[in-house]
């Protein structure tokens, strides 16, 4: 018979029944609600009785015409951004900007004491007037739930002098207006306006019109209150995506807009004169232009092959060169506004492993009139069958042209390299990319609810906080047929580091639309911001440490992480919308990332009497007291981040401006499917501060920068509590850490040690019952012997 140390069983038991309890799940707050809210709703349901549901009109405006010069703003808008506003919202008008700027001539800068300018503030619901007012300060209002760069785009093309899709005079030739099923009362917002009221600038109606109302705007009942008279379209009207092909054509005509701001150049490769790209002349071999190679790939990526007589890229045949071969294609001669550029192109490696794309950029300058050189990106990897997407920040100053130099490397070639679809702009990369393939397979066979979930790799903020992007293929429980994405925090290697709870970091999830052109993309994105004082239902700080409000996770190879509570919407996007676009492109799905931090957003507060509005016809309400303004936008030739502080005269202003820093990101894909090669890329992402505007001198003795860096292994310095403290960098399965990064760590380590310490707490553990067994075994043995002691001595004296 086996005999067992009591304590020893005891431990055992115990041990099993944790090791077989289920994690708990992880907690998701859905800051929609569950429900796809348009403009239109949310001011519904707030009891706004306003102009076509988001119109402000003012008593000089009634329902004049807007038609003419002298409603229209200047090229650049001047804007306060009012402290009441959330700093989500503070955030997404910023990227808002960004598009009008990528895609338009119109640009936004803060308000320096021009007599008109716009304020975005917090009111109750979203909305704006049409048109310049021409009357000083015209509110535009972001409330709750307004922030969505599609709303904010929709209100500020308002204010740029647009009213809705639908009023166009000649809208009964593409839309039935049901009026029976129109609320009472609510009739008027589907009124229609004549040629002197509204100018549609000579382009065709549009049903994908960001400025359209949806099928169920102001309904009474559960049925459509417009029907579009092209039956596909129905499900089209009232997208909040982005801007449509449409909705540009008209806002640059209007303007008279004749190139974007921030927009540089775009090639798919489709013409023979390969947008005035060039052979070099300074290598051995050529690029070609091709619509497919037997090795692959089949098609181009601009039109997947189904176009006849259409679909070309680039391509260098490495199997047809010797080792050490190079073929250069460079880029015609492109001349910077704003000091940072972002490169995007699509990468197919048929060759081998060993065939190498390079990235450069040629910059002239006075003092090198002939140009100088310089590597940006190194982009090797095993070969793919299918298209990747890559982007490579540049920070270029001076006149340029970038090279994509192909080398043949040294192992056996059955391909080559191929690009396609360039697209160059002054904006800033996204910080991450992940790549779902088989995504077809994928909605197909995926069930709703969390067994339906997949999770990004893990990916780090350029400040070291580990994140992950959780994605419901075929929406939650309650809201199935959509797709749902949430933003959780991870634990990761920096956090011992880090201030906790994360402040004011805000993350936007991007569903890449993959048209070829940067300008018509209509890509799907919401954006996520870490407020430190935000408490979950227990009370706890939402974005608290995760291995204290997170729960137990695992990653696909079985190393066990914490998993922070998640942020974001059931509502992300329709399966209908999902198709209507280029969402889905060579059965693969692209979602961009950036954690980035918005704390300069935060307003300085001075103190400051209230302003009025400045209204003559009519007493409207008090502005709120807060008069700080904050834009971290640059829109000069350099990154900088300006704060702007209204006062309450006309000619004081205050600015201060901060430079840019490097920092370092990475590109992954999915671990969920087939894998493309992971790469790490440095891109330089401003990274601004604010100051705070003071009634008397700062003091002296307070760090505000390193003085030496004593950070190794690239670590940042930044000041914390008035100390230097070491920011480490690390990767998706790599980091540095330590008081000074000195210490490295990797995924693998991980493994390793886990392993290890599960095969000593084993060993340990047998260890103890042996011991214990053996100990009760002789107590066993030595009371036995004792037993028959005492039997014999009672014998011998009973005789």
């Amino acid at each position: 018979m086996v005999w067992f140390s009591v304590p020893a069983l005891l431990t055992w038991l115990l041990l099993q029944v944790v090791w077989s309890q289920p994690a708990p799940e992880t907690t998701e707050i859905d800051l929609d609600g569950g429900i796809d809210q348009d403009i239109f709703d949310i001011n519904e349901a707030l009891g706004l009785n306003l102009f076509e549901g988001d119109i402000k009109l003012d008593g000089l405006q009634g329902r004049n015409s807007i038609i003419g010069d002298n409603y229209r703003w200047p090229y650049t808008i001047p804007y306060v951004l009012e402290d009441s506003l959330e700093m989500n919202a503070k955030g997404l008008i910023l990227k808002a900007f960004e598009q009008y700027r990528l895609k338009t001539c119109i640009d936004f800068k803060p308000w320096e004491g021009e007599k008109d300018y716009i304020s975005v503030f917090k009111g109750s619901g979203c909305w704006s007037s049409v048109g310049n007012r021409q009357q000083g300060l015209q509110q535009l209002s972001i409330g709750a739930n307004c922030d969505r760069i599609g709303t904010i785009e929709h209100e500020f093309l308002h204010a740029l002098g647009f009213w809705h899709e639908q009023s166009r005079s000649d809208r009964d030739d593409y839309v039935s207006i049901m009026w029976d099923r129109i609320q009472s009362g609510y009739e008027h917002n589907f009124n229609k306006y004549d040629d002197t009221t509204s100018d549609s600038l000579n382009v065709p109606y549009d049903y994908t019109s960001v400025m359209h109302y949806s099928k169920t705007a102001f309904r009474n009942g559960t049925e459509p209150t417009i029907i579009t008279n092209i039956p596909d379209f129905t499900d089209v009207i009232g997208q909040r995506m982005d801007f449509s092909d449409y909705d540009l054509q008209k806002l640059n005509r209007l303007y008279n807009c004749t190139s974007s701001l921030s927009f540089m150049d775009t090639c798919s490769f489709e013409l023979e004169n390969i947008c005035g790209m060039i052979q070099s002349s300074d290598d051995n071999s050529d690029w070609q232009r091709l619509s497919q190679v037997p090795a692959g790939p089949n098609t181009d990526h601009t039109n997947m092959g189904e176009c006849e007589d259409s679909g070309y890229f680039m391509h260098f045949n490495t199997s047809a060169v010797g080792e050490g071969s190079t073929a250069v294609l460079e880029s015609r001669i492109l001349y910077p506004k704003r000091g940072f550029q972002c490169l995007q192109f699509y990468f197919y490696n048929s060759g081998h492993e060993s065939d190498q794309l390079y990235v450069w950029v040629t910059e002239y300058t006075s003092d090198h009139p002939n140009g100088t050189l310089t590597l940006i990106e190194e982009i090797r990897g095993s070969p793919a069958d299918y298209w990747q997407l890559h982007h490579v920040s540049l920070n270029v100053t001076s006149k340029f042209r970038v090279l994509f130099q192909g080398v043949r490397g040294t192992g056996v070639s059955n391909g080559g390299l191929s690009i396609d679809d360039i697209n160059l702009s002054e904006t800033q990369c996204p910080h991450h990319v992940w790549h779902i393939r088989n995504f077809t397979h994928l909605l197909d066979t995926s069930p709703e609810g969390t067994a339906g979930r997949i999770y990004s790799p893990p990916f780090y903020s350029s400040e070291g906080y580990a994140f992950q992007v959780g994605l419901y293929v075929n929406g939650t429980s309650d809201n199935p047929f959509n797709l749902a994405i949430y933003l959780h925090l991870i634990s990761g290697a920096n956090d011992d580091q880090l201030q906790w709870p994360c402040a004011w970091l805000q993350g936007t999830m991007i569903l890449l639309d993959q048209h070829p052109d940067i300008r018509q993309r209509m890509s799907n994105q919401r954006s996520v911001t870490t407020d430190p004082l935000a408490l979950d239902s227990s009370s706890n700080y939402f974005w608290d440490r995760p291995d204290k409000v997170g729960s137990t996770a695992y990653f696909p190879n079985g190393t066990a992480f914490m998993r922070g509570p998640g942020s974001g919407t059931s509502a992300f996007l329709t399966h209908q919308r999902l198709r209507s676009r280029d969402f889905i492109k060579e059965d693969g799905v692209y979602i961009l990332l950036t954690v980035e931090d918005i704390s300069h957003l935060l307003s300085t507060q001075p103190s400051a009497s209230p302003t009025f509005v400045m209204n003559n016809s009519s007493a409207n309400t008090i502005r709120p007291t807060s008069t700080a303004t904050i834009t971290a936008t640059p829109t000069t030739s350099t990154a900088t981040s300006t704060t702007t502080t209204k006062p309450t005269s006309s000619t004081a202003t205050s600015t201060t401006t901060s430079t840019a820093t490097s920092t370092t990101t990475s590109t992954a894909t999915s671990t969920t499917t087939t894998n493309p090669t992971t790469r790490l890329t440095t891109t330089t992402t401003p990274i601004t501060t604010t100051s705070v505007i003071l009634t008397e001198p700062p003091a002296t003795d307070i760090l505000d920068s390193c003085s030496d860096n004593p950070c190794e292994n690239d670590g940042i310095c930044i000041i914390v509590d008035e100390a230097p403290v070491c920011r480490c960098p690390a990767g998706d399965n790599w980091w540095y850490m330590g008081e000074k990064c000195e210490k490295k760590g990797s995924t693998q380590e991980n493994t390793v040690i886990a392993v290890s310490s599960s095969i000593t707490v084993f060993v340990v553990m047998l260890i103890v019952t042996i011991t214990s067994v053996v100990c009760l075994k002789k107590k066993y043995s030595q009371g036995k012997e004792n037993s028959e002691n005492l039997t014999l001595e009672e014998s011998k004296t009973s005789f």
